[in-house]
């Protein structure tokens, strides 16, 4: 279901989380009080729920704050929004980092940036959906080329994740870690991921489109499909205010950061700053790779990003890619 220009107005007057009548919203719009209330029924299969209580009006039941071009960039700095060649929102997409990838073939440049209030068919890592409501969480991917082929930077989503921490400590979120090789994690669940999409030839020029998934407020009713422990940045900070603009402001500046130079210093710059954030450090865990299994104790990653666990026989073991479950079950 695509969003329709009346329900987006309606959204953008019912943001502030207030009560608006329906005689208000009908006037704005141009429409029937019933029509409103048609509208505003639709918005219910995006996500946004709504109260409706007589005397009074309309609000949705939480406010929201709508992407907005203008603000995000208000918190790059300026090098980095020089970086930008374009900057996209839309109300609805598949996927980012399909609409990109498709941008990519096309010959689109470095710089190009998509953002969404909501997926349809958002990927997570294994093919698992991203389900994130309408106007809600960070939906985010980002277009850079590379002149010197996959290999070079087969360690990127790493020095992703530093990124996304930096981020969020700028916001004063200090709870939140990494799990190899590309979750975002806070005391045990999962609070967002990366997926880098890479594309090109194996010695020369190649592209990557980096996306973003990170949980600012995930409802229960929504997250009912999700097959494992998730949380989100309204729970992590207590129900402080976290500006959606802002964060994702944050979020561009760090990773466009990292994109323009990784070529250059490799995951090697990175490498004390994600074992500082490597939340499973220590931890007891097993490593799936197809259907086999191996358990053992992390012990970080080593020099190429690959991850170490040493076994019940004390030998150490490096993984190049594989999914982790760990075992302690977190407060």
């Amino acid at each position: 279901m695509l969003i329709s220009d009346s329900q987006k107005k309606i959204l953008s007057l019912l943001a502030d989380g207030e009560f608006h009548s329906g005689a208000e919203l009908a006037e704005v719009l141009g429409v029937s009080r019933s029509a409103v209330w048609k509208q505003l029924n639709g918005l219910e299969s995006l996500g946004v729920p709504h109260a409706a209580v007589s005397g009074k009006g309309y609000r949705l039941s939480r406010p929201i704050e709508l992407l907005d071009g203008a603000k995000i960039l208000d918190h790059l700095d300026e090098q980095h929004r020089a970086k930008i060649s374009s900057l996209e929102i839309h109300d609805q997409i598949d996927s980012t980092n399909t609409y990109l990838s498709s941008l990519a073939r096309q010959n689109a440049p470095s710089g190009s940036v998509c953002l969404a209030e909501r997926q349809t068919a958002g990927k997570g890592r294994r093919g698992r959906q991203w389900i994130s409501p309408y106007g809600s969480n960070i939906l985010l991917s980002i277009l850079w080329r590379f002149q010197h082929g996959p290999a070079a930077i087969s360690a990127l989503s790493l020095a992703i994740g530093v990124a996304v921490i930096r981020a969020l400590r700028r916001l004063g979120i200090d709870k939140a870690g990494l799990k190899w090789p590309n979750d975002i994690y806070s005391e045990g669940k999962k609070l967002g991921g990366i997926l880098i999409e890479v594309a090109g030839e194996n010695e020369g020029p190649c592209y990557a489109v980096t996306g973003l998934g990170l949980n600012l407020f995930l409802p229960e009713e929504e997250a009912g499909a999700i097959d494992q422990p998730w949380t989100d940045l309204g729970r992590i900070a207590g129900g402080r205010p976290i500006g959606r603009n802002q964060l994702a402001g944050e979020l561009i500046d760090q990773l466009l950061k990292v994109l323009t130079g990784f070529e250059q210093t490799g995951l090697a710059a990175y490498l004390d700053e994600w074992r500082e954030y490597d939340c499973l450090c220590g931890e007891s865990a097993s490593v799936f790779i197809g259907a086999q299994q191996f358990d053992g104790t992390l012990e970080g990653i080593d020099a190429q990003g690959f991850l170490l666990m040493r076994d019940a026989d004390d030998r150490l073991r490096a993984f190049a890619s594989g999914e982790v479950s760990f075992r302690r079950a977190f407060p």
